[in-house]
């Protein structure tokens, strides 16, 4: 019979206790009847870590790290979360017929048999710290939970049939029970997604993984990573779901699929692109709920508000919000047409594509394939007789001609343009090929914006090291008032964030800045004549919002380190 080392005995031998100490923790636990390790850790002797390499030696159990397996939600279900709390344990995973737990305390005889009699299975015991297994009870129960919840409350609004008529003659019930599990996975997947306010999933075929991230208030989370065999399965999932050819995938291909969540509508666009790993699909969720904003919603400073409510309410003329992909331009020019919007007006949209659909507005989806350009839908659009049109973006000179054209011809042209700041926009339609004396006779505005994430309220504390950064710059904290961060919570799943709110930078023209482009005066020159003249910098409404606690120093300086 195997003869085991005492414990207290492979400790001292590795030196992480003293004979003295090693004598202290063995008299408390006559005393008190609690375990050895506990004792020590208790008293900081040893680390827990220290203490479960020493069990895994003195056993011959395994160590495991949890955070390194992603649990199957069926794996989590074998075991129920009541018994997984009072033994401190969770399942990892199974192989035919042995179930793999994970345990605080793996000579608890009766816990494995507790388990072994609820499975079924024969069970494989392996170490790890009572509170990483605490954290994925909490994780994996909860998540199990209120998935079910959710995907019994999911509803395709059309029902698409895997196999043809000819496949279902040879379909077996292996297969049947095998698609179904990737059916409910993806509904996970995007269910998920969806309850963690997601505005992107990224499912990404590697070449020894399959990742699936959120993109979770600008910012990618890795969320899983299931087995690499999976990966064609789920890609193929995707595509029946937004009617796209399976069977092609050497080309990128683009649909949409739409959801009803809790008795509200969710469009997914879809998005498929062949890479050297295999398929790799990212869609966008675009939640109805989010489509009406009011434009005091997007934090614009009272000011700048003020200013741009009158902007838009002009006549005619070119009003254009820039910024790269993912800033909130779109958000923006919806909650322009939400205010502009009225019986007395006829508004048309060209867009690519039509995210959100408004009352009494003539939107447009463009098509290239068949001719349908932003161009094309623009020429077709002036013998509308429109009031307001809004052009999803300038892409080229033969859009940005046409818009112009129509903002001198009587109408509001809303569109956005890709620049780093407001005053570049300028420039930017110059380099295109338009006209300089076209630019400042139609130009009234140009909003430059970025997004920025907001600071969790549920742990939000003092920033000592913002302030720290602050002293060394040549910015001036305002008297009373201090620096915030987040500290990291369950709420905000560790992030510090909640939530994103806008920055803006508002240019508009006047006299003197038209006849600076006329005269294609620098950038940086029409850049000083803006700012002298009223208009608040990217860097400078973010700091407003960082002295008021709204975000990070941080987060600024993440979105606007060139724009200062």
């Amino acid at each position: 019979m195997r003869q085991y080392k005492k414990l207290g005995e492979i400790l001292r031998e590795k030196g992480l206790i003293t004979q003295g100490q090693l004598e202290q923790a063995l008299a408390l636990q006559r005393a008190t009847g609690e375990r050895l390790g506990k004792i020590l850790i208790d008293k900081k002797w040893i680390t827990e870590d220290a203490l479960l390499d020493a069990l895994s030696e003195r056993f011959g159990i395994p160590k495991v790290q949890i955070d390194a397996y992603t649990i199957d939600p069926a794996v989590v279900k074998l075991v129920p979360m009541a018994m997984a709390q009072q033994y401190k344990l969770i399942p990892l995973f199974r192989v035919q017929n042995t179930l793999t737990i994970a345990m605080a305390d793996p000579l608890d005889i009766y816990a494995i048999d507790a388990v072994r009699y609820q499975t079924g299975y024969q069970v494989q015991e392996v170490i790890a710290s009572e509170k990483d297994i605490e954290a994925a009870i909490k994780k994996y129960y909860s998540m199990v939970d209120s998935m079910d919840r959710m995907i019994s409350n999911l509803e395709l609004t059309q029902v698409v049939e895997l196999k043809s008529d000819e496949e279902e003659a040879d379909f077996s019930a292996e297969e049947a029970s095998d698609e179904a599990s990737i059916i409910k996975l993806v509904n996970m997947i995007l269910l998920q997604a969806i309850r963690d306010k997601a505005s992107d999933v990224h499912l990404e075929p590697d070449e020894d993984v399959f990742r699936i991230r959120y993109r979770i208030d600008g910012i990618l989370h890795e969320i899983s990573k299931p087995s690499l065999a999976l990966a064609p399965m789920i890609i193929s999932r995707i595509k029946i779901m937004a009617d796209l050819d399976v069977s092609e995938r050497r080309i990128p291909q683009d649909g949409r699929l739409r959801l009803r969540v809790d008795g509200r509508e969710i469009d997914l666009r879809v998005s498929v692109l062949p890479t050297v790993y295999g398929e790799k699909a990212v869609l966008r969720i675009l939640d109805s709920r989010n489509a009406i904003i009011e434009l005091e919603e997007l934090g614009f400073h009272p000011d700048t508000l003020k200013r741009w409510e009158k902007v838009i309410k002009q006549p005619e003329g070119i009003i254009l919000i820039t910024g790269p992909t993912g800033s909130g331009k779109t958000t923006t020019l919806y909650a322009v047409l939400n205010t502009i919007n009225s019986l007395d007006k006829n508004i048309v949209t060209v867009e690519n594509p039509v995210e959100y659909k408004f009352p009494l507005v003539n939107q447009v989806q463009i098509n290239p394939k068949v001719g349908l350009t932003f161009a094309a839908a623009l020429r077709s659009i002036l013998r509308q007789d429109p009031d307001i049109i809004m052009v999803g973006e300038v892409r080229d000179v033969e859009t940005a001609e046409i818009a112009i054209r129509s903002a001198l011809t009587g109408h509001l042209v809303l569109s956005t343009l890709h620049t780093n700041d407001a005053p570049s926009a300028v420039h930017r339609l110059i380099d295109m090929g338009i006209e300089p004396f076209l630019v400042s006779s139609s130009l009234i505005a140009v909003m430059a914006q970025r997004l920025v994430r907001k600071i969790c309220p549920n742990c939000k504390e003092p920033d000592q090291k913002g302030m720290a950064i602050l002293k060394t710059s040549e910015v001036v904290l305002p008297r009373g008032r201090k620096l915030y961060r987040g500290r990291g919570c369950r709420e905000c799943k560790g992030t510090g964030y909640s939530g994103r709110t806008g920055i803006h930078e508002l240019l508009i023209m006047d006299e003197t800045l038209r006849r600076m482009v006329i005269e294609k005066a620098p950038v940086d020159e029409i850049r000083n004549y803006a700012h002298e003249h009223g208009m608040r910098t990217l860097r400078e409404d973010g700091m407003d919002k960082v002295f008021a606690g709204i975000t990070t120093l941080d987060e600024v300086i993440r979105v606007s380190a060139y724009h200062k």
